[in-house]
C-alpha cells in the first residue's frame, strides 16, 4: 500500500566505499578550502588575475588595483603562505608570480566558469 511517504534511500555499498576510500582527509581539505579562501577576496582575486598575465612587482601590483603598497605587501604576504605566488627580489623590488601552472588553471578555469554563467 502506498502511504504518499518517500522510499527510504539505498546506498550502493561499492559506490560507498570507493568514494570513502578516495574522499580527501580534513587537513588536505582545509588547504584546499585554503585556496580558495585566498581567491574569495575580490582583491585578491584581481591580483591573481593580474599575475596570470605578468610578473609584476609590489608597485605595479599597486597601482593595478588601487592600493597602497603597504596594502599589496600585506595581500601577497597571505598569498604567499597559501602558495600561491612566489616572490623574488631584484635589488630593493620584489616582483611576484604565480607559484606554479596548476594555480593559473585554477583560476582561469573558474574565471571561465563564471563568464560563461549568466548573473
Amino acid at each position: 500500500m502506498d502511504d504518499g511517504a518517500p522510499a527510504a534511500h539505498q546506498h550502493d555499498f561499492e559506490t560507498m566505499e570507493m568514494v570513502r576510500e578516495h574522499l580527501l582527509p580534513a587537513e588536505l581539505a582545509d588547504r584546499v578550502a585554503g585556496v580558495f579562501w585566498s581567491l574569495a577576496d575580490p582583491t585578491r582575486a584581481r591580483i591573481v588575475h593580474a599575475l596570470t598575465l605578468a610578473e609584476l612587482c609590489n608597485a605595479d601590483i599597486a597601482d593595478l588595483v588601487g592600493l597602497t603598497e603597504s596594502a599589496v605587501s600585506h595581500q601577497m604576504r597571505e598569498l604567499r603562505l597559501l602558495n600561491i605566488v612566489t616572490a623574488q627580489r631584484h635589488g630593493r623590488m620584489v616582483f611576484y608570480r604565480l607559484n606554479d601552472t596548476h594555480v593559473r588553471h585554477v583560476f582561469e578555469d573558474t574565471l571561465r566558469h563564471v563568464q560563461e554563467r549568466p548573473q
